[in-house]
């Protein structure tokens, strides 16, 4: 599934990320599959503490935020991330594995500009969401 925000016109974008998982193992097969398609990822964090240090001292284009992170929400790392807490700012693109259908209400309460379930997760997936939200 692939859901987004906003629309707008198409253009080439340039794309440093960062990803937010408590999976070690997912956080090393997405970073392989994303910088193999031409994403820079800049770092990876498995808390949102750590994500939010990360994001505030390398300001990505993006931060791509796992929904359960653990103990800890993702919906609520975005929230902090969109409104810029401890200087930490980026666009959020929620992953996970469950289907939209099944978290469609948090989703669209979320400041996310897009959302990808990890099976769907790409580089063009994630420059199609940055393009229509208009990065």
């Amino acid at each position: 599934m692939f859901w987004l925000r906003h629309s707008c016109h198409h253009q080439r974008v340039s794309v440093r990320c960062i990803l937010v998982d408590d999976n070690a193992h997912f956080l090393g097969a997405a970073r392989g599959l994303l910088e193999a398609e031409g994403i820079e990822v800049v770092a990876v964090a498995t808390t949102s503490a750590e994500a939010v240090r990360k994001v505030a001292d390398l300001q990505p284009t993006v931060t791509l935020v796992d929904v359960y992170l653990g103990r800890e929400s993702g919906f609520d790392l975005a929230r902090r991330l969109v409104a810029g807490t401890e200087g930490a700012q980026s666009k959020v693109i929620l992953i996970s594995t469950y289907a939209e259908r099944d978290i469609a209400e948090l989703i669209d309460a979320s400041p996310a500009i897009a959302f990808l379930t990890k099976s769907n997760l790409s580089a063009a997936a994630i420059r199609d969401a940055l393009q229509l939200d208009g990065t």
